[in-house]
């Protein structure tokens, strides 16, 4: 865990998050989307009677997810960290959404084409909902496990109700997770597969 105070924030999901914190307390946190996450940050800190020259380092949601969404994060990351000069850390978006769920759950983010993106062996996939290697009774979060209910439930998952915020990145579990903050630029996405355009091209 990252100490002092930190601003984290997650785009890479179509409810984006974010959250203000100080040594592991949450001071405020609030879930909007992708193009309002600056607009939140300034909020969360007037809130609490804070400057953005009071923060000591930022923590970005690094996917997988929407390309235009991790896109959308880093580049408020590396903008805000160069007018603050402030260290950055990223965090795997999935491994937040896990660490903000039941222990052992397994967190699953709908990748659109049919696919979902999971855990495997701790390493990020895209499969098919169909692909998915639980054990029955296991406990699914996530946008993805939500859009694929009946089939998931049907194959013996337990998925939370869909108004519950384990299915969302809780930007206060980047904060926790964050290890090491750095220079910006040295913080990469999460893609597993190749954007749209760049497919296309190839």
């Amino acid at each position: 865990m990252l100490r002092g105070l930190v601003l984290a924030f997650d785009t890479a999901t179509p409810v984006a998050t974010s959250a203000l914190v100080r040594d592991g307390e949450v001071l405020g946190e609030r879930s909007s989307r992708a193009s309002t996450v600056l607009a939140d940050a300034e909020e969360l800190l007037r809130d609490a009677g804070l400057r953005p020259g009071n923060l000591d380092a930022l923590v970005v949601g690094t996917g997988p997810g929407s390309f235009t969404g991790i896109r959308i994060g880093l580049a408020a990351a590396r903008g805000a960290a160069l007018a603050l000069g402030l260290p950055v850390a990223g965090v795997s978006t999935l491994a937040a959404l896990a660490a903000g769920a039941p222990e052992g759950a397994l967190p699953v983010i709908d990748a659109q084409r049919r696919e979902v993106f999971t855990l495997r062996d701790g390493v990020p996939v895209a499969i098919r909902p169909g692909e998915l290697d639980f054990e029955p009774g296991a406990v699914l979060v996530g946008d993805g496990a939500v859009r694929y209910r009946p089939q998931l439930e049907g194959a013996g998952a337990e998925i939370p109700p869909d108004g519950d915020l384990v299915h969302l990145p809780r930007a206060r579990f980047h904060a926790v997770l964050a290890k090491h903050a750095g220079d910006a630029d040295l913080v990469e996405p999460i893609y597993v597969r190749l954007p749209d355009a760049e497919k296309a091209a190839a």
